[in-house]
């Protein structure tokens, strides 16, 4: 699959990385000539210098032969004239990053117009993922799959919990929780279980559930969630913006922390009932006047990963229970989890596997498979994807425990979506007409087909 990718900033030099690596045939456009240079030295990639908007640029890059183009630059208006540009000279699909608010919210009309097939929103998608792990603890994490109905619970193995030392056939047994350990990443290395596999401290878990049993589940694996009446957000830029938003909707007490005096007068006269501070000078004596250890909940938001680390970091040792950073280097990331502050959210990362997904969901359209919807999982290691099963999969309406019906290695079905509702299967459960099997598997295993799970 050939693929262009215009600008390499941060989230374009990642995908360039991730895509080398998996052996796609990439060509790199940015009027920078240093990063070019630097990108093509490092990774067996193709690399032009100039404008990812012009037509002659384009057209050195590959764009009247091109599989996809993925437009990641600063600058919404080369995003989008970058994807039409492509379109009109032959790529067969392209996809555009968005962060400015008014273009977000036409992205509709904007898809159409520019004829532009998908569309990342790495501020709003942030403030999303933010909102979902409002209160939790750090080493928990929340993620939403197939219209937040089934969700993800992604979460570090601490050794008192209730998981360590036991197999899932034994954690089935005594907690008797509606749940699925679908991935676990032990030492960097992925493991899709079976029911004998035993959990162990520090392991990285990844349980699949319906939206409506995730409390009773976090209940019984004595993970608190915290009342988070009180939220500070420091930094008041795009992404605070649709977080208060969305925090405002939950009557909650909002403070917001802000070191630009004119964007802190915006953000006072849209938000009346917030409390909005004009964070000037030492940003740790600011949080200190702000008495930032009473709040429930502290959101670290500002451009800066460095700000963002003191901030956590200061915020950590007055004791504030929840705690939510935005982070964009991994070096960063490593360090906040060494002191126990594991929600960590990436613009950075988002914008990276949502660009995966994009290509390889039109990857696998193009091979005429059978996937519904597609998720990378478990650091890109595992996917998952949904299929809708009908009457030519071979094995309708026999029970798992059967011999009969016996998985590839790597494979697991994670669920089942039977008349709206999601079934976490057992040895009893069966596929029948209909149904929308949820299937998660390593990428080496390689499913396309809702048949090709069975070994």
């Amino acid at each position: 699959m050939k693929i262009i990718i215009v600008g390499l900033g941060r989230a374009g030099s990642y995908l360039v990385r991730v895509l080398s690596d998996d052996g796609y045939d990439v060509t790199v456009v940015d009027t920078d000539k240093s990063l070019v240079d630097a990108i093509t030295d490092k990774y067996n990639v193709n690399g032009i210098v100039g404008s990812g908007a012009s037509k002659e640029t384009l057209l050195k890059a590959g764009a009247d032969t091109a599989d996809a183009l993925v437009a990641l630059t600063h600058i919404d208006e080369i995003n989008l004239l970058s994807c039409m540009q492509a379109k009109s000279l032959g790529t067969r699909r392209t996809a555009a990053r968005l962060l400015l608010p008014d273009f977000v919210h036409e992205s509709d009309s904007l898809g159409r117009e520019y004829n532009i097939d998908y569309f990342v929103k790495p501020k709003l998608d942030i403030a999303e993922e933010i909102y979902r792990n409002i209160g939790l603890p750090g080493f928990v994490k929340m993620e939403g799959f197939f219209g937040n109905e089934v969700q993800m619970i992604n979460l570090s193995v601490l050794e008192y919990s209730p998981l360590n030392g036991k197999s899932l056939i034994e954690i089935k047994q005594s907690l008797d929780l509606n749940m699925l350990v679908c991935t676990v990443i032990r030492d960097g290395k992925l493991h899709v279980p079976d029911g004998t596999f035993v959990i162990e401290t520090g392991d990285q878990v990844g349980i699949v559930a319906a939206k409506s049993d995730i409390q009773d589940i976090l209940d019984k694996l004595g993970i608190i969630v915290e009342p988070a009446k009180s939220v500070a957000i420091v930094g008041g830029g795009i992404t605070g913006e649709y977080l208060t938003d969305m925090l405002i909707k939950d009557k909650k007490n909002l403070t917001i922390l802000e070191n630009n005096i004119d964007r802190c007068r915006q953000l006072m006269e849209k938000y009346p009932s917030v409390q909005v501070s004009y964070s000037e000078g030492d940003i740790t004596e600011v949080l200190e006047e702000e008495n930032i250890g009473k709040k429930d909940v502290l959101v670290s938001l500002t451009d800066n990963d460095e700000t963002n680390l003191v901030i956590s970091m200061f915020a950590w040792s007055q004791n504030v229970p929840s705690i939510i950073t935005r982070v964009d280097k991994t070096g960063h990331v490593k360090l906040l989890h060494k002191v126990n502050m594991d929600i960590t959210v990436s613009t950075t990362e988002l914008s990276v596997l949502k660009m995966l997904r994009f290509i390889r969901y039109y990857e696998m359209g193009d091979a005429q498979n059978d996937i519904g919807k597609f998720y990378n999982i478990a650091d890109g290691k595992a996917e998952v994807m949904d299929f809708v099963a009908n009457e030519s999969f071979s094995k309708l309406d026999v029970q798992f425990k059967e011999k009969q019906f016996k998985l590839k290695k790597d494979v697991l079905i994670a669920g089942i979506i039977r008349d709206g509702r999601l079934i976490i299967p057992s040895g009893n459960s069966k596929i029948v007409k209909g149904d929308k099997v949820i299937v998660a598997a390593t990428k080496k295993a390689q499913i396309r087909k809702l048949e090709e799970i069975l070994a």
